[in-house]
């Protein structure tokens, strides 16, 4: 997809400004319901209500504009939008598995996925094998004759393990079995999984598609016939529809998706070559630098990569790390990305300080997303935290 294509699905597609007083941005269609003239009029509504106004629990004019819009930079044939990123990833997974099923997952997906497949499928009789995604030939190797869904995370926002979506997505349909690939890393901008092959697609809105830090919402883009089953079942069901007044907020931050992305990818390639230059680092996990051992692989699937990596620290006591964290007075310490703000969060925030091991690279790994602040702005306050360090 080509930048004046994306240009007019931002701007244009979907947006029908007669029918709301000509007004440049859509309005927000704050209703629980709708009204019709005759009995008719409401029996045919009730024929397919993903197709027509009845209830905003379904559809909604204002989350139709921002629907359509995501569905076209997916490369998608139809789009739903949820209250969030881990609601997406659940009710796509739950629509395409049954009891007694079996999937297949890339190992340490997004900690609400996990969750999803160890505490909540297990009550149901589906069981779940965690694969090492960065070699294709595993996903054959773990395929049972119950495999029915493999769920793919690329890139994973910690380690930024990326699996070869093309062939896993190839070998799927081969054996009848559902592809669902978390896209949060990238956004349709930066990597389109359903032109590779992909059935799902999801990501969570509360990052770069929002990318204001005010809204917490998941996409779900996929086919006519995917979007369909999971509209008709889970999603109504659940009740699991974003509201309009965050449909209308989400329509916002797409308008500047582009250049905040543009931005944000410009800004951390320069931190990037700061923290390479910086005796205190050991290692950087960025799937476009040309020292990841998955480089070629990031570069024939994704035109860019955004602001999220990691980078290990050269810490030998919990305290260092600590001391670099506290010390950030422009960084924000918290989770998510995708928004205007830098943010960072150790390792060892996730377990007790007593349990540190210097010599687990997990333990010394700090996550960072950059903002779209001045670079050097971010790097005077990343040399604060380095400074902090000595004890």
């Amino acid at each position: 997809m080509n930048d004046k294509e994306i240009s007019e699905i931002i701007n244009e597609l979907g947006e029908q400004r007669e029918q709301y007083f000509n007004s440049v941005a859509p309005p927000i269609i704050q209703t629980s319901n709708f009204s019709f003239k005759t009995v008719n009029d409401l029996r045919n509504a009730f024929e397919d209500e993903s197709k027509n106004f009845i209830y905003s629990r379904a559809k909604n004019p204002t989350l139709n504009i921002l629907s359509e819009k995501l569905a076209a930079l997916d490369g998608a044939e139809d789009c739903l939008v949820v209250n969030s990123g881990a609601g997406a990833i659940f009710i796509s997974v739950l629509a395409n598995v049954k009891s007694g099923d079996h999937i297949i997952s890339v190992a340490q997906p997004y900690s609400w996925t996990q969750k999803m497949f160890d505490t909540v499928f297990p009550r149901f009789n589906i069981s779940v094998s965690y694969v090492d995604g960065r070699d294709a030939n595993n996903f054959k190797d773990a395929i049972r004759d119950n495999t029915t869904l493999i769920y793919l995370e690329s890139p994973n926002s910690w380690s930024f393990a990326i699996q070869d979506l093309h062939s896993i997505a190839t070998l799927a349909k081969s054996k009848n079995i559902i592809t669902v690939c978390d896209n949060s890393y990238c956004t349709p901008l930066y990597q389109q999984p359903i032109a590779l092959g992909i059935d799902i697609s999801v990501q969570s809105a509360t990052k770069y598609i929002c990318g204001h830090s005010d809204v917490v919402a998941g996409v779900i883009c996929g086919s006519n016939e995917m979007i369909s089953k999971i509209f008709k079942s889970e999603y109504m069901n659940l009740g699991i529809g974003t509201t309009p007044f965050n449909a209308w907020l989400l329509l916002r931050g797409l308008r500047t998706l582009s250049v905040r992305m543009d931005r944000v990818s410009a800004n951390t390639k320069k931190i990037i070559e700061f923290l390479k230059n910086n005796e205190q680092v050991e290692k950087i996990l960025y799937p476009l630098m040309p020292e990841f051992d998955q480089y070629e692989l990031a570069k024939k699937q994704m035109k860019d990569a955004g602001g999220l990596f990691s980078f290990i620290i050269k810490a030998q006591s919990a305290l260092e790390i600590e001391n670099f964290c506290n010390s950030l007075r422009h960084i924000l310490m918290a989770v998510s990305w995708g928004g205007y703000e830098s943010l960072i969060i150790p390792g060892i925030a996730s377990i007790p300080a007593a349990a540190f091991d210097a010599s687990n690279e997990d333990h010394r790994r700090i996550r960072i997303y950059i903002g779209l602040e001045d670079a050097d702005y971010i790097i005077d306050d990343l040399n604060r935290g380095f400074n902090s360090m000595k004890i």
